[in-house]
């Protein structure tokens, strides 16, 4: 009797985890991210065209999104690249965002993780260069379109500048 509490027992405690992996981190707004989607519009004061698969990993606790140019630089290689996390930080009650490109190495730091309120159909993340200046990313949905805009404007000693405006259409 003790052998077959012992092995129920066993069989609960090793199904429990992977019951908990399957929840994973529910978000209606993040939902409508994911896809495959084309970015348009201005970058740097330069018209641009970028790819991005959008896509919920590691147990359903991210969306990540991969985002490619299709200008090529010099070498035949994608001008701009770009692997961008979005999670939920439990301890602060908002959302977190790990932006990784190829414009520097800094991006494992702290400077990299941008946090945003949540919001209805918006986040706007800042995130805090640490020198007093700060990048502003903004994820505004258009629900009757289904298409986002993103802007991004570079704030310096809150003077604000604008980066980027575009917007991404489903593929």
């Amino acid at each position: 009797m003790k052998t077959a509490l012992r092995a129920i027992a066993l069989c609960f405690l090793v199904t429990l985890p992977a019951a908990a992996q399957q929840q994973g981190f529910q978000d209606a707004l993040l939902d409508q991210m994911v896809g495959n989607w084309v970015l348009k519009g201005t970058i740097a004061g330069a018209e641009t065209t970028h790819d991005i698969v959008a896509e919920w990993v590691l147990g359903h606790q991210y969306l990540r999104f991969h985002e490619v140019a299709r200008e090529k630089d010099s070498d035949g290689a994608p001008a701009y690249e770009a692997i961008v996390f979005i999670g939920w930080d439990q301890p602060t009650n908002r959302y977190a965002c790990l932006w990784l490109d190829v414009t520097g190495g800094g991006g494992l730091s702290a400077q990299a993780i941008g946090h945003a309120e949540p919001g209805e159909d918006e986040l706007a993340f800042v995130f805090d260069t640490g020198d007093g200046s700060a990048i502003h990313t903004t994820f505004a949905y258009n629900r009757e379109a289904d298409v986002w805009r993103w802007l991004i404007d570079n704030d310096n000693g809150g003077t604000r500048s604008t980066f980027a405006r575009v917007t991404l259409t489903r593929q």
